[in-house]
């Protein structure tokens, strides 16, 4: 029995691909979970095939979950469409969209037409390059953005802050001066000029004193 060897490829990560092995007599159900489990995304999922051209145009469709008016229009199913019913050319391509909600799209080749193996069980993936991108991209988690967005800006953190640094800071009071050294300073010259008032009051006082001590002499 025949085996086909297709090359599955993302259409906007072309160095991201799959090949796939699988009998002329499966049908392209088939293929479709075999791209989806090679890939690990969900199959469960509206899509389609397009017999293509050399130039990736789409054609004739097979479709997985129609839409009625597909269903209406008389749409070719995954699941009734054997394989070799659609391929008359050696490097047949087919044009693959899954999901149409979130789409997905792969240019799929046919590269090789083999004799199936025995003991083997197919489809089988036979060559996996590159990580495929998530199925649904980033998934958006309010209360990771709440705490995201409540998170402070630590600023000494930022700066390498280093608890033994605090010596260095000055104090800056209301006037906007620093208190470091200024309070010892102005609490000196303070002292400074009150001893001096100090002292005069001192002296003043010995003059008064002296001068009530000669008026008892009279």
């Amino acid at each position: 029995m025949a085996l086909y060897r297709f090359r599955v490829t993302f259409e906007d990560y072309d160095d991201i691909s799959r090949e796939i092995d699988i009998k002329s007599t499966q049908t392209f159900a088939d293929l479709h979970q075999a791209i989806h489990q090679a890939i690990g995304y969900n199959p469960d999922y509206s899509s389609s095939f397009y017999i293509s051209n050399d130039q990736w145009t789409k054609g004739e469709e097979i479709a997985f979950k129609p839409s009625d008016r597909k269903v209406d229009r008389g749409v070719a199913l995954m699941e009734k469409s054997k394989l070799s019913s659609f391929i008359d050319d050696p490097h047949q391509k087919f044009y693959y969209t899954s999901n149409f909600e979130r789409p997905f799209d792969f240019h799929v080749e046919l590269v090789k037409i083999l004799d199936e193996t025995a003991g083997t069980s197919y489809p089988a993936v036979v060559k996996s390059t590159g990580e495929a991108p998530k199925q649904f991209g980033n998934v958006y988690t309010p209360a990771a953005a709440t705490a995201e967005a409540n998170e402070d800006f630590d600023f000494l953190n930022e700066l390498e802050y280093n608890p033994e640094d605090t010596e260095d800071f000055e104090e800056v009071n209301e006037s906007g001066s620093s208190t470091k050294d200024g309070d010892d300073d102005s609490g000196e010259e303070e002292d400074e000029f009150g001893n001096e008032f100090s002292d005069n009051e001192g002296f003043d006082d010995d003059e008064r004193g002296g001068s009530r001590g000669r008026s008892d002499d009279y």
